[in-house]
């Protein structure tokens, strides 16, 4: 059986990973989007082991809304990646400083 702080520990584990990968690569924007996802699905964990931990749907209603948000932004972050792209010809972080198009 698996526990409770057993399911933390690996939520734990994923949402450090997932900073950083944030803090350490700053430069490659589709490792960034990767790192946003694994944070939301750390979070996805955490809500999900204690719904079932405390008997309570509401917590697994919760993890549909943010697989919705999830989903949307990645959608959103890979268009205007590819925008990007095609305009500059580069998705290094840094080389996207100017708003200009």
């Amino acid at each position: 059986m698996i526990s409770l702080t057993d399911v933390l520990i690996i939520a734990a584990i994923l949402f450090s990973l997932s900073v950083a990968g944030i803090f350490l690569n700053r430069k490659n924007l589709i490792v960034l989007l990767m790192s946003i996802e694994l944070m939301l699905l750390s979070v996805n964990i955490n809500f999900i082991a204690f719904s079932h931990y405390l008997n309570d749907m509401a917590g697994q209603v919760f993890v549909f809304f943010i697989l919705t948000v999830a989903a949307a932004e990645a959608a959103i972050g890979l268009a205007i990646l590819v925008v990007l792209f095609r305009n500059k010809r580069t998705i290094n972080v840094d080389d996207l400083n100017e708003m200009k198009g």
